[in-house]
């Protein structure tokens, strides 16, 4: 297993040879791809852009990269948003649980917030998991974009 290096970042760029979406009512999506991991440094203030270059069609691909600080910083917030909404999940559902059940004398609505608490409830339950999916996979570089022959390609973050 390679060990990290201080200040460097290991990305996959990843060239996708084929992507088929097959089926009706229930589709599956195949693809095929392959990847090469580099090693890229990261800078000591800021962000800055680099270039690799995809070993299946040499296309030039630009990157950004950003400082380590800068990274961790983003992952607390992201995880510091997903339990934000997962408070707002456990507050909002009650709330929506004991208001909608109640029986309303004839003539009187329902209270503006039970419609916000319970588009709170969708929001967040779709939110909360993909903020704390993307807190884990987020390392600080971003593929920039490219024009048309480049658009096949992605950026994936190694996990060692």
């Amino acid at each position: 297993m390679n060990r990290p290096i201080p200040g460097t970042v290991e990305v996959a760029v990843r060239h996708v040879l084929s992507d088929k979406v097959t089926g009706f009512l229930v589709r599956t999506r195949t693809m095929i791809w392959k990847d090469n991991v580099f090693r890229v440094r990261r800078p000591q203030a800021g962000k800055q852009t680099v270039e690799l270059t995809c070993p299946v069609c040499d296309a030039s691909l630009l990157a950004e990269v950003r400082t380590e600080a800068r990274t961790r910083r983003t992952r607390i917030i992201l995880r510091i948003l997903a339990a934000l909404c997962v408070i707002v999940f456990f507050t909002a559902f009650p709330y929506a649980v004991h208001v909608g059940g109640e029986t309303l004398p004839e003539g009187q609505s329902l209270p503006t917030l039970f419609p916000i608490s319970i588009v709170a409830i969708g929001v967040s339950f779709v939110t909360a998991p993909a903020l704390f999916v993307q807190s884990r996979i987020y390392n600080g570089v971003s593929l920039l974009d490219a024009p048309r022959p480049r658009r096949r390609h992605s950026l994936r973050p190694v996990r060692n």
